[in-house]
């Protein structure tokens, strides 16, 4: 019943300056959704980076060669400051880069070589072609070579047809299965793409497939892209040329049958591939592996620091709040002095005055808190559409739960000295004051 008509004290108190009250709350409604929104854009950072990242296919590696990768001398270009590469190869020697190839992917792809391994997928790229139906063309257009586990280990669903077949492959097959955005710059929306021709640097291919939408723009568009027979693009499309009788591939993908395997099959790729490059021990790697993996890892350590940096950016602004709601409070009291002198007169106890005034801070603070989320919550869909590279905004719970305690918190915490500074007035000091 003491905190009900303390409730309601501190209600009828702050409806009396309403002007004042709000422009108190102000600061509160600012800092939480100041924090709900910059919260809500790490999330949709980090969801988007892991999105991306799964996209690429899980238990990933992700093996290219050195040659064009911009390192010095030929080799790889340098990882990470401290990466165990870097720390286990600071001291070897460089040596002209060798292409990966075909026999490569052989090597890689006996079990008794690299265990643990569900599918190896070599990639063959042309960049910058041009593709071409009847009036309509679609230009730079990223083609790449493929085998049919592309599908599997990319972890790939077309949206319409199928993908390419082992016979395509064999036979070297002038067929391709096409990126949204090609589909949408050479066929009209209501024309299905499939079984037309298209012409690929001059060459006439027959539409198979259509990717699906990834909606991502830029450097690297996988929606302008097309995917063709890996033979057909070494051979038909471009000179791929061959390297000790095999012919050069750009990228080959690993799949691994399990994430606790990942570090193993890494190591026995590593070791396969130096032995067949002819590396020894005195010679530094002229190949890059990526695990996806540790890229996942990695990614989610940088977004929950993007996030925990974008909140304590928003703390700031609570912060200021509770400093202005202890400004608030101080005043009351001085405005209330003779009420405080007339209600212990009559038999309150410094505790109850202290209830009081805690009371009305933590309203004052609370009631701007859920102002503040509904303002948070707003920004945070809202801005997608106003930005168009963040993708999306991800409001969690955590967030909310969050922002109304540390706005409760400040009400408590910014409270305590105003309260306490009422409770230890003096009846009689109170009463005489004008």
């Amino acid at each position: 019943m003491q905190l009900w008509e303390s409730i309601l004290i501190a209600l009828r108190a702050l409806t009396v300056n309403k002007l004042r009250t709000v422009l108190t709350m102000l600061g509160i409604i600012i800092g939480v959704a100041a924090v709900i929104a910059l919260v809500s854009i790490g999330n949709g950072v980090s969801q988007s980076m892991t999105e991306r990242l799964s996209s690429l296919g899980t238990n990933l590696l992700t093996i290219s060669s050195a040659q064009g990768m911009g390192g010095p001398g030929g080799g790889p270009p340098p990882g990470p400051p401290g990466s165990e590469e870097d720390e286990s190869q600071a001291d070897l020697k460089e040596k002209a880069a060798e292409p990966l190839t075909m026999k490569d992917v052989e090597a890689l792809s006996d079990p008794a070589q690299v265990r643990h391994v569900v599918a190896v997928a070599p990639t063959y790229s042309v960049n910058g072609a041009s593709v071409v139906r009847e009036q309509n063309e679609a230009t730079s257009v990223s083609i790449t070579g493929v085998t049919v586990e592309y599908e599997s280990v990319r972890d790939l669903e077309l949206a319409k047809g199928r993908f390419i077949t082992q016979d395509e492959i064999d036979q070297r097959a002038r067929v391709a299965a096409i990126g949204a955005e090609v589909a949408e710059k050479l066929f009209a929306s209501n024309e299905s793409p499939l079984g037309e021709s298209i012409r690929i640097n001059g060459l006439t291919f027959e539409v198979i497939g259509v990717l699906p939408e990834s909606g991502e723009g830029g450097f690297g568009n996988p929606d302008n892209t097309a995917l063709v027979p890996i033979s057909t693009a070494q051979t038909r499309l471009d000179k791929a040329g061959a390297f000790r009788g095999s012919l050069k591939v750009s990228t080959i993908y690993i799949e691994v049958d399990s994430q606790n395997n990942m570090d193993t099959a890494e190591e026995q790729v590593t070791a396969v591939l130096r032995e067949r490059h002819r590396l020894g021990d005195e010679y530094k790697n002229d190949f890059r592996i990526s695990n996806q993996a540790q890229l996942l890892e990695f990614s989610n350590t940088m977004a929950t620091t993007l996030t925990a940096f974008l909140g304590s950016i928003a703390g700031v602004s609570l912060l200021v709040g509770g400093i202005g709601v202890m400004n608030i409070m101080l005043v009351s009291v001085t405005e209330r002095t003779r009420e405080i002198g007339i209600r212990k007169a009559v038999g309150a106890k410094r505790r109850d005055i202290l209830i009081q005034f805690l009371v009305e801070a933590i309203i004052l603070s609370l009631i701007g808190g859920f102002m503040g989320i509904g303002l948070g919550y707003s920004i945070s869909q809202t801005l997608p559409m106003l930005v168009s590279e963040l993708r999306s905004t991800v409001v969690t719970m955590n967030s909310i739960l969050l922002a109304t305690g540390f706005s409760a918190a400040i009400g408590l915490f910014f409270g305590v000295y105003p309260a306490s500074r009422a409770a230890r007035l003096r009846p009689i000091e109170a009463l005489r004051y004008e």
